[in-house]
């Protein structure tokens, strides 16, 4: 039977969907261009790394010159270390958000080598922005031959990556502002989602958040700015302890739904705080939606945003370390990626191996 493997499942591959100057980036595109590179050699250091983007000569140039002399030489991806680890595919998209037009790749119990690559619709977070170019990233990657796997159409269910997490045993984590948004699923109700998630995901419960949400957030409440599973027995979660701030109401109404969850052996789960980011905001004086809890688990690291900030980014690499003993955990600026409004999760798609 098929299901969704944990994010800590061993992995063969990452891919990062790369920022041109055809996408929201444009103004940003020096800063938004470092801080993949920064990306691709953390993964390239440790995992095979699949870039995807409409002009791959320019981005392999890039790659290969160290954004033309932009990185510290000593800092640069190394053509004979890390360069043979990275494979690119070419064409359109729309943006950057690979961990929600991504596939999300199901593995068979009965046959540990056999991968379903599953293709969702891609809509925009409930067509909010254009992604025509990004939900044909799948179909022609699959027709590519690059990936090891099944491809199985499933467009006519929007869901996004960044909107689930899965402990790898039947568990989905999920919001209710989000897998309820107008403009996804409709007319599906609560009901019919946990039924479409049963049968195409082999999810045996789902557990709902009715709380929690960051200001500035474009997503609805996507699941990996809140709250992720760390293993099968640990969430981590975003927590804030300023009665002042705007936050503070709703996180912690989401840190009691989390104390009221089990794990299926019927035990709370074993929770973890990280901290809420001091306020960022764009130049128009709109709060954006930073978040600790938007890291990328891989095979032997763990990469957690940053931003900028050296007390609250301190305590969330502590507190991780600590969950994740077996891992490093290294920190990648996203300040810039916070000004689309995503981070570092968002970037990025594992492929389990």
């Amino acid at each position: 039977m098929i299901y969704l493997p944990a994010e800590w499942h061993h992995q063969s591959a990452v891919q990062l969907t790369w920022p041109h100057s055809g996408t929201d980036w444009d103004e940003l595109l020096d800063e938004v261009e470092e801080c993949y590179y920064r990306l691709a050699r953390e993964i390239s250091l440790r995992e095979l790394l699949l870039i995807v983007a409409p002009n791959v000569t320019e981005v392999q140039n890039s790659l290969e010159s160290g954004l033309y002399g932009r990185i510290p030489e000593d800092e640069r991806i190394s053509p004979d270390s890390l360069l043979h680890r990275i494979c690119y595919f070419s064409c359109d998209t729309n943006d950057t958000w690979a961990r929600d037009h991504a596939f999300l790749t199901c593995l068979d119990d009965a046959d540990p080598s056999r991968r379903i690559l599953m293709d969702f619709r891609f809509n925009g977070w409930g067509m909010k922005f254009a992604a025509n170019f990004d939900n044909q990233i799948n179909s022609h990657l699959s027709q590519s031959g690059l990936l090891d796997g099944v491809y199985l159409d499933c467009r006519d269910f929007v869901l996004e990556g960044g909107s689930i997490e899965s402990d790898g045993k039947g568990t989905i984590l999920t919001t209710s502002s989000c897998l309820l948004a107008p403009n996804r699923n409709e007319p599906l109700d609560k009901k019919g989602i946990e039924q479409s998630l049963h049968n195409m995901l082999n999810a045996k419960r789902i557990l709902w958040l009715e709380h929690g949400y960051l200001a500035g957030d474009d997503t609805d409440g996507h699941i990996d700015t809140l709250a992720r599973f760390c293993n099968a027995h640990t969430i981590a979660y975003v927590e804030c302890t300023d009665p002042d701030d705007e936050h503070y109401e709703e996180l912690n109404l989401m840190k009691k739904e989390l104390e009221s969850f089990c794990t299926f052996d019927g035990k709370p789960y074993h929770l973890v705080a990280l901290p809420l980011p001091t306020a960022i905001y764009d130049d128009d004086g709109n709060r954006l939606p930073a978040t600790y809890a938007n890291f990328l688990i891989m095979n032997d690291a763990v990469l957690c945003p940053t931003y900028n900030q050296p007390e609250n980014d301190a305590l969330a690499i502590k507190a991780l370390s600590e969950v994740f003993t077996d891992r490093e955990v290294v920190g990648v600026d996203c300040t810039v990626l916070i000004r689309q409004h995503g981070s570092l999760h968002c970037s990025t798609m594992q492929y389990p191996d």
